[in-house]
């Protein structure tokens, strides 16, 4: 009921930017003087990376007159799958690193953690596509992204208050089960 509106209004290609930037304004205005244009450019860096990854996807998936040489259409999708996975793994990295000195500053035990996570993160993707599992469970992908939804609301939200971490990953992990039984009871 309500993703059938928000299809209809995130059809919009700058609906996202608008409500970003106006989130971010929202936010600026409430936070402490010192902190605020900090927190409005890093916001508003992250919405220049993502149009310019979302350009770079545009460019390299553009009709040409190299078209019909399928060479050149898989080099330019391969360029743009793996600049796209080198924004999405930095973002990640940032939030590893961090994650990883909590247990460790050898640049060595970071480096391993970082690969293996990767690496199993990758393996598990790739093997419940190949196994159709991920198309079994319908309403898999809806409770990631209301978990998505949830996790940018509390770290816009944290800029105000202290929400404690075990309430993220509750939540992230009741849209994630919610969406797993609704999987399962729609296929019954």
């Amino acid at each position: 009921m309500i993703e059938s509106k928000l299809v209809k209004l995130g059809a919009r290609q700058s609906v996202g930017i608008i409500l970003t930037v106006g989130l971010l304004y929202t936010f600026y205005t409430y936070l402490p003087e010192g902190e605020a244009l900090k927190f409005f450019m890093a916001g508003i860096a992250g919405i220049v990376t993502h149009e310019i990854v979302k350009l770079i996807g545009d460019l390299m998936n553009s009709e040409d007159e190299d078209e019909n040489n399928a060479t050149v259409v898989v080099a330019k999708n391969g360029l743009a799958s793996f600049l796209y996975l080198e924004v999405l793994d930095a973002s990640f990295s940032f939030d590893g690193v961090l994650g990883a000195l909590v247990i460790s500053t050898d640049i060595f035990i970071i480096a391993g953690g970082l690969a293996i996570g990767a690496m199993f993160v990758r393996s598990m993707t790739i093997q419940l596509v190949k196994s159709g599992t991920l198309s079994e469970y319908k309403y898999l992908e809806h409770g990631a992204f209301w978990a998505i939804l949830t996790l940018a609301s509390i770290m816009f939200a944290s800029t105000m208050v202290h929400i404690p971490e075990v309430i993220t990953g509750a939540l992230s992990v009741a849209f994630i089960g919610l969406a797993f039984w609704s999987s399962v009871k729609a296929k019954d």
